[in-house]
């Protein structure tokens, strides 16, 4: 069954590059690396689906099921290695370590590699499922293309915006609070639901495809409350105090809104 051979092909791709990732965190001792390989992770799927369903599937879905996630995790870690370059590990990795118990391998790959390898393979099951549909390229197909664009922009633009900020000395301690940020708080997280949900319409050629939406909504639990916009609302509000709370009083959290006018006390 050609999907089950993508699938089977897809978890050893993610294996292998997380096995790499391990063998070059254990020797920088730097666990942000991981943060790289979660948008090449989506790119190694889209490459070992689309080679070993070879003949099976639509060509024009297939292309795209293709092209739209190595166009986005390339673009993603790229950012994230220019951005990281040089600079000290990652806080929620530092704090994880200094929690460590027991050896160091079985430790990081329980806490760090295991996790994010298995989220990442159920994640990409629509990529997998695209490139063995056999209907032709529909509406929702476009819809799904169209909906990745505006995912990509908001992450390329938001984190220009962001590098420009931070590049400013002027800028030293304050919040960006303009521009996509004063839209919404997370617009890379926004971006990122839009790019998962965009691979979940591209596989929607058959109720099979449909049926993996299981996929992004997986994704957008992860980002709402488990390790992204919860985690870093709470540690902003800790660090960056009543400014920050200020401005998540009159930003949206997640979905881009015009930013409110009157100034609450609560981080929703």
């Amino acid at each position: 069954m050609p999907l089950a051979v993508c699938l089977v092909a897809a978890a050893l791709a993610i294996t292998t590059l997380m096995a790499a990732v391990l063998a070059l965190s254990v020797r920088s001792r730097n666990w942000s690396i991981i943060d790289i390989a979660w948008g090449l992770g989506f790119v190694a799927v889209a490459v070992t689906s689309h080679l070993v369903s070879t003949g099976h599937g639509d060509p024009g879905r297939r292309l795209i099921a293709l092209l739209v996630p190595v166009v986005w995790g390339v673009r993603l870690a790229a950012y994230i290695f220019w951005r990281n370059h040089g600079k000290p590990e990652d806080p929620r990795y530092t704090a994880l370590m200094r929690r460590r118990t027991g050896p160091l391998i079985p430790y990081v790959v329980r806490t760090i590699f295991w996790p994010q390898g298995w989220v990442l393979w159920v994640v990409a099951i629509p990529i997998s499922v695209a490139m063995c549909e056999r209907s032709g390229v529909n509406a929702l197909t476009w819809l799904g293309v169209a909906l990745a664009a505006v995912g990509l922009v908001f992450e390329a633009l938001g984190d220009l915006q962001l590098a420009r900020f931070k590049s400013d000395p002027n800028n030293a301690g304050k919040l960006l609070d303009r521009g996509l940020w004063s839209w919404t708080r997370h617009p890379n997280y926004f971006g990122d639901l839009c790019v998962m949900f965009s691979f979940w319409l591209i596989a929607c050629g058959s109720w099979f495809g449909v049926l993996t939406v299981f996929a992004p909504i997986l994704m957008t639990r992860m980002l709402i409350t488990k390790t992204g916009k919860q985690m870093l609302d709470r540690r902003l509000a800790r660090t960056r105090g009543d400014a920050y709370i200020a401005y998540a009083a009159r930003t949206s959290g997640l979905f881009p809104r015009p930013p409110r006018k009157d100034v609450a006390t609560k981080v929703r």
